[in-house]
């Protein structure tokens, strides 16, 4: 395979204040480097955006480095090797890495993980066998500690971490599984297809009342992906003992000003609630379990997964953006093939 002169990657050349905007970022040319000793060259085939990809863009201090000013964005990516100067790679292996963003990228072979197209396709690394999938699958597993006869209810159910944790819950024993998304839609997706119980339209009145309505007994964990009027709904159906899974708050994302919600934070000292956050790095241990039991649902049918695909590097940030207004259902993955 001919190696080229350049190739395209976006940076960050301005902080968001709120909403990002594309004047935000830059689509630029520049070299590809040759592979030095040890590392391998890399034609991104997919590439993966995600929520928490809008929190690295402020600079403030956190749990990951911000995006660099004038420097290419990362994320997670699938690839074709070009060329390699490391051992145990070669031209046409597939692998997966953190170097996304771009068309081509030269990274060292110990940050690179092969993948096979022939176990799955290679868009499964970035959703369903990947970290959205293992933060599902953590989240329910390690997090909430998941019994069997437990109520779950799921926040941002349609995105590629809620629908896969609504069906896992619901595989691993929960005796009624409860989604909202944002639109009708959506919901019918979540019950005819993922098979959750119930869900609703949080667009179409209160988040509280319609939580109540689909949980009539209330519920027992939270998996929140969402924040604000999600979480304290969620604090008012908890049963005592409940637990939340704090993955993620896109309702704060963009914001502005401190949320109102939840007010409510009382609740946990009477039910003696556990509301705990998690990052999916704290989990890899779980990794070769995770593969093993929902590859083998994937293969049984039992567990299904949608993917929304933007194609062209040049539409990677319309489909950032889309996916933080929700205009996407399961993963949101930019394919560089066609």
């Amino acid at each position: 395979m001919t190696v080229p002169a350049a190739g395209r990657e976006w940076h960050l050349v301005s902080r968001p204040r709120g909403w990002p905007v594309p004047d935000d970022f830059a689509l630029r040319e520049v070299p590809v480097r040759r592979p030095a000793d040890g590392e391998v060259l890399i034609r991104n085939l997919h590439l993966s955006v995600d929520p928490y990809m809008r929190g690295r863009m402020n600079d403030v201090k956190s749990y990951v480095a911000p995006f660099a000013l004038d420097e290419p964005m990362d994320g997670a990516a699938v690839g074709e090797v070009v060329e390699s100067a490391a051992a145990g790679f070669s031209p046409g292996d597939h692998v997966l890495h953190s170097f996304g963003w771009r068309e081509y990228a030269t990274a060292e072979a110990a940050r690179v993980t092969p993948v096979s197209a022939e176990l799955a396709p290679l868009t499964a690394y970035l959703g369903v066998l990947g970290m959205p999938g293992l933060t599902a699958y953590a989240g329910l597993v390690e997090v909430a500690e998941l019994r069997e006869g437990d109520v779950v209810f799921v926040s941002g159910a349609a995105g590629a971490v809620g629908g896969q944790a609504g069906q896992i819950a619901r595989l691993m024993g929960a005796s009624r599984v409860i989604g909202s998304a944002g639109s009708d839609e959506k919901v019918r997706l979540l019950t005819e297809e993922y098979g959750f119980d119930a869900a609703f339209n949080y667009r179409a009145g209160p988040v509280g009342e319609q939580l109540a309505a689909a949980a009539p007994d209330g519920i027992d964990v939270y998996f929140d992906n969402v924040g604000g009027d999600h979480l304290e709904a969620a604090l008012d159906a908890f049963n005592v003992h409940g637990r939340a899974v704090i993955c993620g708050m896109i309702a704060q994302y963009n914001a502005t000003e401190p949320p109102a919600a939840p007010r409510n934070l009382m609740l946990t000292v009477g039910k003696r609630l556990r509301l705990q956050g998690m990052l999916v790095r704290d989990h890899q241990e779980l990794q070769p379990r995770f593969v093993e039991e929902v590859s083998a649902w994937i293969r049984s049918g039992e567990l299904t997964y949608r993917e929304t695909v933007a194609e062209g590097i040049e539409n990677t940030v319309d489909a950032f953006l889309g996916m933080l207004r929700g205009l996407n259902t399961g993963k949101m993955i930019v394919s560089l093939t066609g």
